[in-house]
């Protein structure tokens, strides 16, 4: 006899998509008898809930659930991609615009590096956008110093071992020389813990800029250091499979420029 599965969703998910935390913060919230359904107080993830229950955070009933959106965010240097930072280290969040909602990064950016960061309010996004079998390439403009000739980047696209740590095959360009630095193109379809850049010096050459210019059909294009803009619902719809009910990670093939509504950015963070 077959197990009749348990209507509604997981009360984890309910609450990410209400905004309330993270999924896995939402689990730590609920572990901690933070979360009450229907009057008794919970102390596990594994329950489903539907539209039906009266979800209680701290005391407080939970929001209706936003629909789902996306930003672009052009990411400066010098922010950590997290919502705290345990050396106490200026994070994203902290120079998103006041207006924006709750949201999270899709992929990360480490400290040094910059451009483009997707951002969402639904969790279900984030993490298949994450996934390696979504297969979106990232294309990043990267300055190294030296002066290396095609040649040198054949180990990178043939993919390598770097510490124990395989790579895939990376598609490289060699733009131009600049003085001491060259700057070149490079493309990805998965996003392990500074590739770039470890990479790069197993090949023996340092990287001093690294700035992503694409995910997948989303581009920086002229998005200034600092600002937010949010995708229409249309082309954010179009290029996730929403409209057709696919799952988030079968893109258009034709990668597309996506129109754009600018997210207002109060004075303080203008700087």
């Amino acid at each position: 006899m077959r197990n009749t599965p348990s209507p509604g969703d997981r009360i984890a998910k309910v609450l990410a998509r209400a905004g309330v935390a993270s999924r896995r913060e939402a689990e730590r919230m609920i572990n901690a008898g933070r979360v009450a359904v229907n009057g008794k107080t919970i102390d596990s993830p594994a329950l489903n809930v539907t539209v039906n229950d009266k979800i209680i955070v701290d005391g407080k009933p939970i929001s209706e659930p936003e629909p789902t959106r996306l930003w672009l965010y052009h990411k400066p240097p010098g922010l950590v991609t997290s919502t705290r930072d345990e050396k106490g280290r200026a994070t994203i969040y902290d120079s998103l615009p006041e207006d924006m909602p709750r949201v999270m990064s899709i992929g990360r950016l480490d400290l040094n590096s910059e451009g483009l960061l997707l951002l969402t309010n639904d969790g279900g996004i984030k993490r298949k956008l994450e996934l390696p079998s979504t297969g979106w390439l990232r294309k990043y403009r990267v300055r190294v110093n030296g002066r290396p000739k095609d040649e040198d980047f054949a180990p990178l696209r043939n993919g390598l071992v770097v510490e124990g740590e395989r790579f895939q095959p990376m598609t490289v360009t060699l733009d131009r020389q600049q003085g001491a630095n060259a700057w070149l193109t490079v493309g990805l379809r998965e996003g392990k813990n500074r590739e770039i850049r470890r990479a790069m010096e197993d090949i023996g050459f340092a990287v001093n800029r690294l700035l992503r210019v694409s995910y997948g059909p989303f581009q920086l294009g002229a998005l200034k250091a600092g600002e937010v803009e949010e995708v229409r619902r249309r082309v954010m719809r179009d290029q996730l499979g929403l409209d057709e009910g696919a799952k988030p990670g079968n893109p258009s093939k034709r990668p597309v420029r996506p129109q754009r509504k600018r997210a207002t950015v109060s004075k303080k963070h203008r700087n």
